[in-house]
């Protein structure tokens, strides 16, 4: 009994090329292909990319990206509220325990593409996404304001900041990916075949995805990268001792806003003065 030939790739291949097509949708009819032909692996990636990665372990490389890490304060002042500021700090600067979770400047994409997609559509410069524990961190933070005599500040957000660009280039990256598939299925395939056959979308997907497959393999999704901040290079020696971290930027926050609070109550005094005159 011969097994009869996958039907789909043509829809995809037209979901794939037509940028104005929603990822989520070419994603789709992937994961019907992968119906098609049996392939319990490529049904999973798909449905992941969909649905988003649940833990940062299957999280493929590509989904993590780098971030500026930040903190919202508001400041209360005697008849003035000041909010929105913003401030990056480094990785040192967070809570012990975030520090000992390994958060640092690279932000995990977790999202399925259609929330990254109206992610994408929202957002200005920058695409927010808040911290595991962020919201246990801005109270430590703002505790620790307090204690060095900055009784003004309340830390209302922990996010990591993400480039615009960079949620694009995942989305990007998994259109290539679908493409690239696509094209590894057409050159196995001979002239006049209408529709691949299970072997070949195996020997595709292992092409274009490092997906292995077999009954309960794992998936393996992994690709090339590379990175330079405009053409330059880094070095880095083991043997050299850790870079002293940097002095908490609430230390110079601490006496600007105080001085500013010392102003404000001044004016609280002096104007009711003036206004009795």
């Amino acid at each position: 009994m011969t097994t009869p030939d996958v039907r789909g790739l043509e829809q995809l291949e037209r979901a794939v090329l037509d940028d104005s097509t929603s990822l989520a949708a070419a994603l789709r009819r992937c994961l019907m292909l992968g119906g098609y032909a049996h392939h319990q692996e490529l049904r999973a990636w798909a449905q992941r990319e969909l649905e988003g990665y649940e833990t940062a372990d299957e999280l493929p490389s590509y989904r993590n990206v780098p971030a500026a890490i930040e903190v919202e304060m508001d400041h209360s002042f005697p008849g003035q509220i000041i909010t929105g500021d913003t401030r990056r700090i480094s990785a040192n600067q967070l809570p012990q325990h975030a520090r000992d979770r390994g958060i640092g400047e690279r932000a995990p994409i977790r999202q399925g593409v259609k929330e990254l997609e109206a992610l994408i559509a929202i957002a200005g410069k920058n695409v927010q996404l808040s911290l595991p524990g962020a919201a246990e961190y801005a109270m430590q933070m703002t505790e620790e304001q307090h204690k060095l005599g900055n009784p003004t500040a309340s830390i209302t957000s922990v996010h990591w900041a993400i480039p615009t660009p960079s949620v694009q280039g995942v989305l990007d990256h998994v259109r290539t990916r679908l493409t690239q598939f696509v094209a590894e299925v057409r050159a196995t395939m001979p002239a006049g075949q209408q529709n691949p056959n299970p072997d070949q979308i195996e020997s595709a997907a292992q092409q274009a995805f490092n997906i292995t497959g077999g009954d309960n393999s794992i998936i393996n999704v992994t690709a090339p990268t590379s990175k330079a901040d405009r053409g330059g290079t880094a070095t880095a020696n083991a043997n050299e001792s850790a870079p002293e971290p940097p002095k908490p930027w609430w230390h110079r926050g601490a006496v600007i806003w105080t001085a500013i609070g010392a102003v404000a109550a001044i004016a609280s005094v002096v104007v009711p003065l003036l206004l009795t005159k």
